[in-house]
């Protein structure tokens, strides 16, 4: 039976204690032999061509050990996002690039004994500029005229889904509404900015250790761009402070691998806040177009998405994440016609990739909005709109009629409304301080628990026992400090009989590990616990089949519990797991050891259902979220303790979306708030007062029931915020942050 009191208990992330006590080491912490410092130069220009570049006198500066550029580094072109060996997306990107396309561009960059000397050494290069005209508009990008950032112009590509016949059906509603909402470019605000190590011995090793959320694409890259067997180039995930996927895209490695190489030193690079939000990669800014048709019961009859996203200078996760937004529309709501049209765009703005939500927020920002206009339109109640819309634990995907698992969207709905009070709250005539008015609001978001449908998802973990019944995990997985690994533990302990702690872990590191495809698509709980749990109960297996021999019965009456064997109808024939263990290597010559790959099997939706109270001043403008309540569907808690701390998080960064995080650039496309001062997230004396419950509806394929809550935990946030302060001026709102 294992060990279930493990499963959904509080029990603290593995490395709490030395994160509390500051003996974890991040990258920027780490100090190598002979470890050199690097700085970047950065273009100046939003679009320029590099005339000519004279690195000379920056060589020639004592101190000063590489300098390189595009002149003496690969050429090769390449996408920072894909995840496996044969992925095909446009390959746009370069180390160093002959064109700059961005203000932040990589230009050079330069290793030397100390950062002083190498930020002297970057004021010798001398860089010549032919000016090329830009582009920062999403939708003047796609004008004729407009300056090609890329040969093909400024269109990415185009992403195209329907279910049913839109068009048909919106002559059969009773209204029809359509409406714009605009999203800007917000930065993942980690605590860690981007940084990274590497070294290159004399036997041609490349070794890079970065705060990466997906350690093996990046080792790929830097195999080709190096031209180096995979088997010479390493790549270590140390401890990572914070990333919500602003790390999950190769961004400085290939320059401090390109310094490493060419000055056989270890090289380290650590990017100041501003260079981590021009350099590295933001959230798509997103121009989003919702056409809904209803019948004057509130029933929704067609919706019809068209999406423009702003991907920036480079490709990158362009396609991944437009693709990702289409799939969510189809996963709440009983529309039987629905269509969506996406297409990502290039501007003369910084790179765009993965962040939490990977494009559901940016739909869900729109749909939900104009949900709430439509029932007070129609004079509805809008949870009672919600109810009449929502799937049922019956539910399909409107496109290929499959079912979507076991949504409990439902039952969060009618959880998270109970909490929150909403039909006391409707009739709340408490009086406000003079020049204030209050409002409430909810929304409803989804996400996925893996890439099942989109490509290949699959995790191999190894699982070894110690002469004292003690295990070690060797696990890829990038824990983010959201305790997946921790999860892990959990799930094994509770196949083995043993606790959490009782299994130490290698995490992370391409020579010591299994293949992982990555920390994104909220797959770890879905598809790395389920991969844990495998290993576990496959190391089990050969532990029953020892212990069957040694204590004379069947496998099936062996019995694991509390760290040890015994039989099921006779307790007093036991052995501890030492003893199982060291009797194996005596007697039978061997170790135990289990490996086990996983691939995901389905891909349940995880659903967030949120609500908010506000005051709201309408002379100027401001904002306080006062009460809080999201309850979620998640199959099953498997951590109390860290699903709690995901939401909690989650809606923190989800204010900030709401109402005033976003990347400002004036009129030749530099960022103008690139610091913590300027650029105004959510501090922790404006949190709101949180209540968070679970729906725990069992997922049939998850392990023990469970799938995800961490990108879903953002998703429904900055809508049900919208909607509340709408509630409060009684008009409605189309751009985020919210602007009165």
């Amino acid at each position: 039976m294992g060990n279930p009191e493990v499963i959904g208990k509080f029990i603290p992330i593995r490395d709490a204690v030395l994160k509390a006590t500051g003996e974890l080491k991040y990258v920027a912490d780490m100090k190598m032999p002979e470890m050199l410092a690097a700085k970047m130069l950065l273009s100046p220009h939003a679009h320029a061509r590099i005339k000519s570049i004279d690195i000379e006198a920056a060589q020639n500066l004592p101190g000063v050990c590489a300098v390189v550029c595009s002149s003496n580094v690969s050429d090769l072109r390449y996408n920072s996002s894909i995840r496996f060996f044969e992925h095909e997306l446009p390959e746009t990107e370069q180390v160093f690039p002959e064109v700059v396309r961005h203000v932040g561009d990589r230009v050079a960059a330069v290793a030397a004994e100390n950062e002083k000397i190498a930020e002297a050494a970057l004021k010798l290069i001398k860089v010549e500029y032919e000016i090329l005209p830009a582009v920062f508009d999403m939708e003047k990008a796609l004008e004729e005229d407009a300056p090609p950032i890329h040969e093909g112009g400024n269109k990415v590509g185009q992403i195209f889904t329907e279910a049913g016949n839109v068009d048909e059906a919106f002559k059969h509603c009773d209204r029809i509404y359509e409406d714009r909402y605009e999203m800007p470019p917000i930065h993942h605000m980690e605590i860690e900015t981007h940084t990274a190590i590497a070294d290159f011995d004399s036997l041609g090793k490349l070794t890079v250790w970065t705060p990466s959320q997906n350690t093996f694409n990046t080792r790929l890259l830097l195999s080709r761009i190096f031209k180096l067997p995979m088997n010479r180039v390493r790549v270590i995930r140390p401890t990572i402070g914070g990333a919500f996927g602003g790390k999950l895209e190769m961004t400085i490695e290939p320059v401090v691998a390109a310094l490493a190489i060419q000055a056989r030193r270890p090289v380290k690079l650590v990017l100041d806040r501003r260079e981590s939000m021009i350099a590295t990669r933001t959230r798509h800014a997103a121009i989003v177009i919702v056409k809904t048709g209803v019948k004057e019961d509130g029933q929704i009859v067609a919706q019809d998405f068209n999406v423009l996203t702003n991907t920036g200078a480079y490709a990158s996760s362009a396609f991944n994440v437009i693709g990702a937004m289409s799939h969510k529309i189809f996963k709440i709501y009983k529309i039987l016609h629905m269509r969506y049209k996406g297409i990502p765009v290039y501007t003369n703005t910084p790179v765009a990739g993965a962040m939490r939500g990977y494009g559901s927020p940016q739909v869900f920002n729109a749909q939900q909005a104009q949900f709430a206009r439509i029932a007070r339109d129609l004079g509805m109640d809008f949870v009672e709109f919600q109810l009449k819309n929502v799937v049922d634990p019956d539910g399909l995907d409107q496109r290929f009629k499959k079912p979507l698992g076991n949504p409990r969207v439902k039952d969060a709905l009618l959880r998270g409304a109970e909490l929150f009070g909403w039909e006391k709250r409707k009739k709340d005539n408490r009086p406000v301080e003079p020049g204030w008015k209050r409002g409430i609001g909810m929304a409803i978001g989804a996400h996925g628990s893996s890439l099942f449908g989109a490509h290949r998802d699959v995790t191999a973990l190894s699982l070894k026992v110690n002469e004292d019944g003690t295990f070690v995990l060797y696990t890829g997985t990038h824990d983010m400090g959201n305790g997946s690994v921790t999860v892990q533990t959990q799930m094994i302990a509770s196949v083995l009989g043993i606790q959490p702690e009782d299994i130490e872990c290698v995490e992370t590191d391409t020579d010591l590990v299994l293949w992982n495809l990555g920390d994104y698509a909220s797959r770890g709980v879905y598809v790395q616990g389920s991969a844990a749990k495998k290993v576990g109960e496959s190391m089990k297996a050969k532990m029953a089949e020892k212990a069957s021999n040694f204590l004379d019965c069947t496998i099936e009456e062996v019995e694991f519990a509390n760290g040890s064997v015994h039989v099921k109808h006779d307790p007093e024939r036991k052995m501890t797991l030492s003893e199982l263990v060291v009797k194996t290597q005596a007697v039978d010559q061997e170790e135990l050891l289990a490996s086990e790959s996983h691939s995901a099997i389905s891909g349940p939706t995880a659903y967030g259902v949120h609500f908010a109270e506000v005051l709201v001043n309408e002379k100027t403008g401001k904002v306080k979220v006062v009460d809080y309540v999201a309850v979620h569907d998640v199959g099953r808690v498997i951590n109390r303790m860290g699903i709690e701390g995901q939401l909690e998080g989650g809606i923190e960064m989800g204010l900030g979306y709401a109402l005033s995080e976003e990347m400002r650039f004036n009129e030749n496309g530099r960022l103008i708030n690139s610091n913590l001062k300027k650029y105004v997230s959510t501090h922790a004396s404006e949190m709101p007062k949180i209540q968070v419950e679970f729906i725990e509806g069992f997922e049939p394929t998850g392990p023990y029931g469970a799938k995800s809550i961490s990108e879903c935990a953002t998703v429904p946030v900055a809508p049900a915020v919208m909607n509340a302060v709408c509630d409060a001026v009684k008009k409605d709102l189309h751009t985020y942050p919210i602007k009165l």
